[in-house]
């Protein structure tokens, strides 16, 4: 089953009016690839400039969080129904910085994602290990752990709406990545997991991205990997290098 290419830029904790105006208006002035799905996930109150000076069609605007209620008394909570409101489809959920600095239990991440897709938003759940965890061979059981509450919770049509990001912890803003097939062999892994739980042929559609330190460099020797579907990228989306690894399968 063909899988569309799917590149994230998750530019975390980083931003300014001007340099987010600076990378949408670099990526509209590009030349870049129509097969490829592009989300832009800027910090909060960037959202609204984004979706505004977006000008392609294949690229969307997505938030780094939210919680999982419409409204209330949440003192700094988003709710996907304000992430939708400005305009945008998407968000990031499970990334290994809230479950590690934030304290957000796989359930807890679990009941986030059900609630956003419920609520009309898109969500690329945030998988992975730590450098300990892969030292003790547990890369493939910490993977299944934080994927159950999710496959738990989630209907077989929700699957079309969710994207799952490998991001192993020992690789994000370290500078080291994992191998090509180093990836392709996790994700294969996981792929085969999400068959076993919900069936051959969610598995094979859902598409599982690289998210350790992918740059404009390293970007194309994933080429080849027919389960990586993509990337999603930290620090490498806020540089021009990004329209590089956005149009690595070219």
């Amino acid at each position: 089953m063909a899988r569309t290419f799917f590149v994230g830029g998750n530019f975390k904790m980083n931003g300014s009016k001007e340099s987010i105006t600076t990378i949408v208006n670099n990526i509209n002035d590009s030349t870049i690839a129509s097969n490829v799905e592009v989300v832009l996930c800027p910090p909060a109150p960037y959202l609204s400039l984004a979706v505004d000076l977006n000008k392609k069609s294949n690229v969307s605007i997505g938030a780094q969080n939210c919680y999982l209620k419409e409204s209330g008394a949440f003192t700094g909570e988003i709710s996907p129904l304000s992430i939708k409101d400005v305009g945008a489809q998407w968000v990031i959920l499970g990334h290994s910085e809230r479950r590690t600095i934030f304290n957000e239990s796989d359930k807890f991440v679990a009941d986030k994602v059900k609630f956003a897709l419920d609520n009309g938003v898109k969500v690329i759940l945030c998988i992975g290990e730590s450098f300990e965890e892969k030292q003790a061979g547990e890369t493939l059981n910490i993977c299944k752990r934080e994927l159950t509450p999710v496959i738990e919770s989630v209907s077989k049509e929700d699957w079309e709406n969710i994207v799952i990001a490998y991001e192993p912890i020992w690789a994000i803003g370290t500078g080291l990545a994992a191998t090509a097939q180093d990836a392709q062999d996790i994700h294969s892994e996981i792929r085969s997991f999400i068959a076993s739980q919900v069936g051959n042929e969610i598995a094979q559609s859902v598409r599982i991205l690289y998210g350790g330190s992918a740059n404009g460099k390293n970007a194309p020797e994933f080429k080849d990997k027919s389960d990586v579907d993509g990337f999603l990228v930290g620090g490498a989306s806020l540089k021009p290098e990004f329209v590089s690894i956005i149009n690595s399968r070219q």
